[in-house]
């Protein structure tokens, strides 16, 4: 891919400009570093680990104690159409695996 995260910043979510630290975490995790990133609510957390997950090869995996907030990203994330899914207590995984194999064990 040849994007760049101010590029996807741009085109998917429709922001000219990084805010604060935005960018440093992004270049942080694409390099393969990890993050633990603490912003207030509306701060662009998730701006963070999107942007990489999107430039790098593979799976992102993103854990997150709030169902609601998981399913809110996941359906902003689909929406822009990006394969995403969650995966909580509130999913039937024989039914979520037999359409998909998102969740299938190796």
């Amino acid at each position: 891919m040849n994007d760049t995260p101010e590029k996807l910043l741009h085109s998917l979510f429709g922001y000219e400009h990084f805010r604060g630290h935005q960018l440093d975490v992004i270049q942080h995790v694409i390099d393969g570093g990890d993050a633990l990133v603490l912003m207030p609510t509306g701060g662009g957390k998730s701006i963070c680990y999107q942007i990489p997950a999107l430039l790098r090869e593979g799976v992102g995996v993103v854990i997150s104690p709030l169902i609601a907030l998981m399913q809110d990203q996941v359906s902003s994330m689909q929406q822009l159409g990006v394969n995403a899914q969650a995966l909580h207590s509130g999913i039937d995984w024989q039914l979520q695996n037999q359409n998909g194999d998102m969740f299938k064990i190796l």
